[in-house]
């Protein structure tokens, strides 16, 4: 699979285009002649979500990971988010 690669000004002034190729391939949008983004399909996405997600049954986890766990703590910046917890 290829990719496309257009400036943002590029991609601003044709987004509807840009946004139609990324169907079909990514489309690398450059800021300064670096990479800055990638668009591409939901689904391409949630393709390359579920390759990186890790599953396993609780009963497997090592004692070390469990432990692991059990002393994680949030960082401070998480409290922001408490309210969706409660």
């Amino acid at each position: 699979m290829g990719t496309i690669r257009v400036t943002a000004t590029e991609f601003q002034n044709a987004i509807g285009m840009f946004s139609d190729k990324a169907l079909r391939e990514p489309v690398t949008i450059t800021k300064q002649g670096r990479d800055n983004l990638v668009l591409l399909s939901a689904e391409e996405f949630m393709l390359l979500k579920r390759r990186y997600r890790k599953v396993g049954l609780a009963e497997e986890i090592s004692e070390e990971m469990l432990a692991a766990v059990l002393s994680a703590k949030a960082p401070d910046a998480a409290k922001a988010f408490d309210h969706e917890v409660k």
